[in-house]
């Protein structure tokens, strides 16, 4: 009986491991291929000092003077923001899975000692009742669903005021990239952070308080989760606006930030050094 039971939550961990991991790669592949956008992810590391955004008055003048090849040549020039679609619904629904997608693939690979935990959790104390794990990781995957659309209105906004490139993903404002740089720098080193980075280096002792058995209780335990997780990362996340929203190079040094800080021994020395860094940057942006 007992082999029997080991078989079981052994097979039923591989198929966690697994859905994981598939998730993840997925994830990866979307947005390696464009996330359906058909533009090419950014391959590089970000610039310290971003590009500004030409004024509209140079606009105007390059306008007067190109006529009507400005729209072919401006691309091709640098420092220049290239045109995007227009902010209908079809662009705003397909920038919002972006954006969830990109979640995805950054915070499954540092969440999955909680799901792994969780379903090891819900087995041992199973009821005859279905496994809730994926019920658990729907509620984790729910609160950074609703931060994607916060991200998506934010992008929308940003780009309507000319702060964001709109082709690029990516701020072309000097004062507003080195404002997010601080501000993700200030909060690295909060009491805040501490306190949710705390939870997310531990997940044990998470369960042990708020599990609930059900799918009721999974839920309710993947929204908990999630939010914690939300509050140690949002800022961190809000440097894709700094670096590129499609760019992968950045997307994926943010994504091993991020687990290094709730993965590795000393997270929080490891936070507090971030966040020196992201001030030391702004501040260069601001002063050079």
């Amino acid at each position: 009986m007992a082999t029997a039971l080991e078989a079981m939550l052994a097979r039923h961990r591989a198929v966690t491991v697994a859905m994981l991991f598939l998730l993840t790669v997925l994830a990866w592949i979307w947005l390696a291929t464009g996330a359906g956008s058909g533009m090419v992810p950014g391959l590089s590391f970000p610039a310290i000092m971003p590009a500004s955004s030409p004024s509209p008055e140079m606009m105007r003048g390059l306008d007067n003077a190109m006529g009507d090849r400005t729209g072919a040549s401006m691309g091709a020039m640098p420092g220049m923001a290239a045109a995007a679609a227009p902010w209908a619904l079809p662009r705003f629904l397909l920038t919002f899975a972006m954006w969830w997608v990109m979640m995805v693939a950054m915070m499954l690979p540092s969440a999955a000692p909680t799901i792994l935990l969780h379903a090891r959790a819900g087995n041992a104390s199973a009821t005859g009742s279905p496994p809730a794990t994926g019920t658990f990781l729907a509620g984790y995957l729910l609160v950074w669903g609703l931060f994607s659309l916060a991200a998506t209105v934010l992008q929308m906004a940003l780009e309507r005021a000319g702060i964001m490139a709109g082709m690029d993903m990516v701020s072309v404002s000097r004062p507003f990239s080195a404002a997010v740089l601080v501000l993700a720098g200030l909060y690295q080193l909060s009491p805040l952070k501490e306190a949710c980075l705390r939870h997310c280096r531990n997940p044990a002792r998470f369960l042990a308080r708020h599990y609930r058995p059900g799918q009721t209780g999974a839920l309710r335990m993947g929204l908990l989760h999630g939010a914690w997780c939300a509050g140690c990362c949002w800022l961190l996340m809000a440097l894709l606006f700094v670096g590129g929203v499609m760019n992968l190079v950045w997307i994926a040094f943010l994504t091993l930030v991020v687990a290094a800080e709730k993965l590795l021994p000393g997270g929080r020395g490891i936070a507090i050094a971030g966040g020196l860094a992201c001030i030391a940057w702004g501040a260069w942006i601001v002063l050079a």
